[in-house]
């Protein structure tokens, strides 16, 4: 059964004769932290994110600001597992970092819209040094790497099964390194290189040195304007992701590994059209910013897409990621994962109608981006 109404503590502020304190407006998030306590180890940390996802929709935040809230903790998170696996290194003789470095965030934690049970995308940028201190620079990141990963893998946070984490050397280079990888990256128009690319773009820094993560991020925009023929790929990739839509523009799944009958997988027929579709857009156009909402502002001043194209595509990421959370948390309950998959058969009509106008107009944006112009 369906909640048709709750209350909402906000209501209480004008109640009675006098403004109320604070404190009973935010009781639902304030009884949620006190359940956390002061210090918690990584794992009861995360384990506690589904009963802050509740405290917070009592406080009727959106799912799009729930989502920020979720990669706000994993980053405290990952920022708790690097401390204390650098504290642990200190105390074994390792000493200090012996260069700057830079450990980011990638895929939806570097967006921050990640929502229940994502797994590691890490990756980790190292000041240059000279070739002969490889072995004893390399070492020392390789070794911060394994143990954060693996201290986050122990908390709840998986490692990825595509190893797509700073304790590889793919994904763990100079400064120089990644500069150079990108370069040769987006030279031309290979599916690997596009799908490897599609997983660094949208990187976050979230230990370390900033200043490594700009010079990055100053050179993937200067690279991106001379990068047609593997934009051009990249526009190939988003037909490998089709939204749930028939040709009649109907809803419909296309049932891979499907739990039950009913079941959508959002992530997979909705987000990632959506997110890759906005991707291509911001590269075609130099809209910086890793994340969604962000670069679909960014487009709007560019003059690529409309401000009424930018906020249907907004309100379908705010929607597709209110849906897929609150099936996350029914799964959880009944003992399942927080995974991508909806239930259809949970859906109301007006649920389903503004799904399929939200499917609409992420095919829209992905024309878009296809066509390489915009608006």
């Amino acid at each position: 059964m369906q909640l048709l109404h709750r209350a909402s503590p906000w209501r209480e502020l004008f109640a009675g004769d006098s403004i109320a304190e604070p404190s009973a407006l935010l009781a639902p998030l304030c009884q949620a932290l006190d359940t956390l306590k002061a210090t918690p180890d990584l794992a009861a940390a995360h384990a506690w994110q589904p009963r802050l996802v509740e405290a917070l929709q009592r406080l009727d935040l959106p799912a799009c600001r729930i989502s920020q809230l979720i990669s706000d903790h994993n980053e405290l998170l990952y920022r708790r597992a690097i401390q204390l696996s650098l504290n642990d290194m200190e105390a074994q003789g390792w000493g200090q970092p012996p260069v700057a470095y830079c450990v980011l965030t990638l895929g939806s934690a570097g967006r921050h819209e990640s929502l229940l049970g994502p797994d590691q995308d890490n990756a980790m940028i190292v000041a240059d040094y000279p070739d002969a201190r490889h072995n004893e620079i390399d070492g020392y990141f390789q070794s911060l790497g394994e143990r954060f990963t693996a201290r986050l893998d122990e908390a709840g946070i998986p490692l990825c099964n595509g190893h797509v984490m700073a304790r590889w050397p793919m994904w763990r280079k100079r400064l120089s390194e990644w500069c150079e990888q990108l370069t040769l990256w987006t030279r031309d128009r290979r599916v690997k290189r596009v799908q490897q690319s599609n997983i660094l773009l949208d990187f976050r820094p979230v230990f370390g040195s900033r200043a490594l993560s700009d010079s990055l991020a100053d050179h993937v925009a200067e690279l991106m304007p001379r990068a047609g023929l593997f934009l051009n790929e990249m526009a190939s990739l988003l037909d490998d992701l089709p939204v749930a839509l028939d040709r009649f523009g109907r809803l419909a799944a296309d049932d891979e590994g499907a739990p039950h009958h009913n079941a959508l997988n959002l992530k997979r027929q909705g987000l990632l059209p959506l997110i890759n579709a906005v991707r291509l857009l911001s590269l075609r156009h130099d809209a910086r910013g890793p994340d969604t909402r962000l670069r679909l502002s960014s487009l709007v001043l560019k003059d690529a897409l409309t401000v009424s194209q930018a906020r249907a595509g907004s309100q379908a990421l705010d929607r597709l990621q209110q849906l897929l959370l609150e099936a996350q948390l029914i799964s959880l309950k009944a003992g399942g994962a927080a995974d991508g998959w909806i239930d259809m058969a949970r859906l109301e009509e007006d649920q389903r109608l503004l799904l399929r106008h939200d499917m609409t107009t992420i095919r829209h944006l992905i024309r878009l981006a296809q066509s390489g112009n915009g608006r």
